[in-house]
């Protein structure tokens, strides 16, 4: 008991800073999945298939915003906090620039995937509130983890959830019900979680431009972009996939299962943030192979149980996540093995952030994308039952898996090239 406690002490800041970051994603979680249930229960099932793939679509594209240069911001928070004040500046500069060609790939996106299935008011509206809006908020809780502040960035992404929650909540008690009414409520929400962010929460520093310091980070920033985009890309296109080969309905269905699958990373990525902040500060925390698998085993443990829990419930109490969704609960249980997979995937690409390997973690997306593109356009080609879908949905993320670790764990050889 002694020993306890002076590990305890020992480690007194390090507890409370993830007790901190746990209690935003505990609160995350709940508000995300109150806001799942009434969203899920009031657009139709088609709808809802539109609405995740236009906002799986509107976070892939809020990752031209800036040219990446959240990256160097974060690091610079993270080992440098001093200047956060300079970066921010570099930050908004770059974000203005990005304007432009962010709006090109807005509306090609729209032409060759959403033309016909929704009009341009209305994916404009949902695209500005993920790249405009809510990115912009991120950032501001990035930028608080990074220097140390997780009870603010806590505090920040629960009321960014809870906003959501409450807009399903006024959505549900308005007399509308279609997916260019949810827009306006979407959008109106985000907004007021980045109004709250900006002035309540960023840290205050004094702006100063100094693009000198700027120059030797805009690899860092572009490979960032580029790597985030491919993330995003590979986390996210699966649903597009779906949309375009399956149809709407299956895409609902599919949105459906995968938004379940979703919620498991939450408790995760507060622990996949903190060990990268400390990955930036002594790179070599990862050396030996006991502490990689067990934090590996630990991951999957979590994310599995968490899903196998949902999926019991839900099989005793097929109605507990509302009508619309009970549709879909009987096909939880096949989908066992994928958040535990998936969420090692992230990790995955968290550790090769951490050390500076950008260029490393673009190939290792891309190269995952390409793959579940594949696996994903041969299963819908087959025309299987959707149950046997998700079935088969646990041997493709098995094999990205596999990918992600071979070359992650080969890169982890290298010598670190974090700031």
């Amino acid at each position: 008991m002694a020993t306890l406690r002076e590990l305890a002490g020992r480690h007194r800041a390090t507890l409370l800073a993830y007790a901190q970051a746990m209690s935003g994603s505990a609160g995350r979680l709940v508000f995300s999945l109150a806001y799942f249930v009434l969203l899920a229960n009031t657009l139709s099932l088609g709808d809802f298939g539109l609405f995740a793939a236009a906002s799986a679509a509107g976070v892939m594209l809020s990752r031209i915003l800036a040219f990446g240069f959240t990256s160097p911001l974060y690091r610079i928070a993270t080992v440098k906090p001093q200047l956060v004040g300079v970066y921010t500046a570099g930050a908004l500069a770059f974000g203005v620039a990005s304007l432009v060609p962010l709006t090109l790939a807005a509306a090609l996106t729209h032409a060759l995937v959403f033309n016909g299935d929704i009009d341009k008011a209305t994916f404009t509206l949902l695209v500005a509130a993920e790249a405009l809006l809510w990115r912009p908020t991120e950032i501001v809780a990035i930028v608080n983890n990074g220097m140390g502040r997780f009870g603010r960035a806590a505090r920040l992404t629960i009321l960014g959830t809870a906003l959501r929650a409450a807009a399903a909540l006024a959505f549900v008690a308005s007399p509308w019900r279609d997916l260019s009414a949810w827009a306006w409520f979407y959008f109106s929400a985000n907004a007021v979680a980045f109004a709250f962010a900006v002035f309540a929460d960023y840290p205050r520093q004094r702006l100063r431009f100094v693009p000198k310091l700027y120059l030797r980070r805009l690899r860092d920033a572009a490979m960032a972009s580029l790597s985030e985009m491919v993330f995003y890309m590979q986390a996210e296109l699966d649903k597009l996939v779906v949309l375009a080969l399956g149809g709407a309905e299956i895409a609902g269905a599919y949105a459906v299962i995968m938004r379940l699958v979703d919620l498991t990373a939450i408790p995760v990525r507060a622990f996949a943030m903190m060990l990268v902040q400390k990955i930036m500060r002594a790179p070599a925390i990862l050396d030996g192979w006991r502490r990689r698998a067990g934090i590996e085993a630990g991951i999957f443990l979590v994310s599995s149980l968490g899903l196998a829990a949902l999926a019991g419930v839900l099989w005793l109490f097929p109605n507990a996540l509302g009508r619309n969704v009970a549709g879909a609960a009987g096909l939880i249980g096949f989908a066992v093995l994928i958040p535990g997979l998936r969420n090692l995937g992230e990790y995955h690409a968290e550790l090769l952030y951490a050390r500076g390997q950008t260029g490393l973690r673009v190939l290792l997306l891309a190269g995952i994308g390409l793959i579940k593109i594949g696996l994903l356009a041969a299963l819908l080609a087959a025309a299987l039952p959707i149950a046997t879908l998700i079935g088969w949905m646990n041997a493709v993320f098995l094999a990205l898996y596999l990918a992600s670790a071979l070359l992650t764990y080969a890169a982890l050889r290298r010598p670190s090239r974090a700031l």
